[in-house]
């Protein structure tokens, strides 16, 4: 390892150790190219407009947290659900480009329960079906390829545009969602949904 290479990793293991000893809970690096090579940026906490920190986003390490991150400035567009673990490139984490405007962190207790209703109408109507776990295909479980509404009851969800988590991906804490764009959908499409287990 040659002196330069050395002394950035110094600096971002003091960094990361100052951050835990401090309490704080979550911690990102974004990169502007792929391999986590490039300029970099440090973050934890939200960030509503991240354009002055860089230009476009190829990788991107996870430290601790759980992350979401927006296509657009001020939470808006695609959203992509980052837990911890590193992304060499924006394919890892299923990105459609290179650009990430704005950022949200959460903390959760891992190891508590989880479980998630969701129905084929609006406002909690129409066909029931509950859950506590991941599910890789919606349609083969309950029979439907639209979900109107949900109620997350308990622990966080990610619901994903395609089966086998794939496709666009929606976060999901606990709450009530009487219609598909209270989660940011533009359609009642889910093709699959999981939980967010790692922090």
């Amino acid at each position: 390892m040659n002196p330069l290479t050395m002394r950035a990793h110094i600096q971002h293991c003091c960094h990361y150790t100052c951050n835990i000893l401090s309490g704080v809970s979550s911690f990102i690096i974004f990169y502007e190219e792929r391999n986590f090579q490039g300029r970099s940026y440090e973050c934890d906490t939200d960030c509503p407009d991240m354009y002055l920190h860089f230009s476009r986003c190829n990788s991107i390490r996870v430290e601790s947290g759980c992350w979401i991150l927006y296509e657009r400035p001020n939470y808006s567009g695609f959203q992509y659900v980052l837990t911890r673990g590193e992304y060499p490139e924006y394919q890892r984490w299923m990105g459609y480009n290179d650009i990430i405007r704005s950022c949200r962190t959460f903390s959760y207790k891992s190891g508590g329960s989880y479980r998630i209703r969701i129905y084929d109408r609006p406002d909690f109507q129409g066909q029931i079906m509950e859950f506590s776990n991941d599910c890789k295909s919606i349609h083969q479980s309950f029979q439907c390829r639209s979900v109107h509404s949900c109620n997350a009851m308990e622990g966080y969800w990610t619901f994903y545009e395609h089966p086998s988590y794939q496709g666009r991906q929606y976060f999901l804490p606990p709450g009530e969602y009487r219609k598909f764009s209270d989660w940011g959908a533009v359609c009642a499409t889910v093709g699959s949904f999981c939980r967010i287990t790692d922090f």
